[in-house]
């Protein structure tokens, strides 16, 4: 356990240390959630625009999954496990760039990229196999949310991985209950 700590610690060093201001003013947009509704919004729009009845079971299943990710890791494993951030921890305080602050005490998991993936994963799981391109873009937009987190020095890679797989199990968990309700539940196939 020792040695993952420290290569997650070296990890971190490495990909916070190269910062340019273009950058830094990137990141800090890449990572406010806020940036980010307008396409929340578009994305409620176009289920209930496309699927009517069902769309609103899509964007409930969606609120599920972005619920749960957000719940297990802000509200359960951060303050269980409270693994200090980077910018928190005295050991690595002096060479940590913390870009735009520091946040909250505890760091692990990261609620950024939980969410992120929480709606990517369930999104791209919604999509025709066809949308290659937009599964994709997915990807990549929850990939920088996260990756922004480690360079704004507010998260390890750790806390990251094990934000992802919180977000992608909570969106495999609200896609079994989509599937389930849309097929026993004749009122969401309108």
């Amino acid at each position: 356990m020792d040695e993952l700590i420290a290569f997650d610690h070296n990890l971190f060093l490495e990909l916070n240390s190269h910062h340019s201001p273009f950058w830094d003013a990137a990141m800090i947009l890449i990572s406010n959630k806020y940036v980010w509704f307008p396409f929340y919004g578009v994305l409620v729009g176009l289920f209930i625009y496309f699927y009517k009845r069902k769309g609103w079971l899509m964007v409930l299943s969606l609120g599920t999954s972005v619920g749960l990710a957000d719940f297990i890791s802000s509200g359960i494993l951060k303050p269980t496990v409270a693994r200090l951030r980077p910018c928190h921890d005295l050991t690595l305080g002096q060479v940590v760039n913390a870009v735009d602050g520091c946040g909250g005490q505890y760091g692990f998991v990261s609620s950024h990229a939980a969410n992120a993936f929480a709606v990517a994963i369930f999104v791209i799981m919604l999509l025709p196999k066809k949308q290659w391109g937009f599964k994709l873009l997915l990807l990549v937009w929850a990939m920088a949310i996260s990756y922004s987190r480690v360079y704004l020095g507010v998260h390890y890679p750790g806390d990251i991985t094990g934000g992802a797989l919180i977000g992608i199990a909570t969106a495999w968990l609200s896609m079994y209950f989509y599937k389930q309700a849309s097929e026993r539940f004749s009122f969401w196939q309108s």
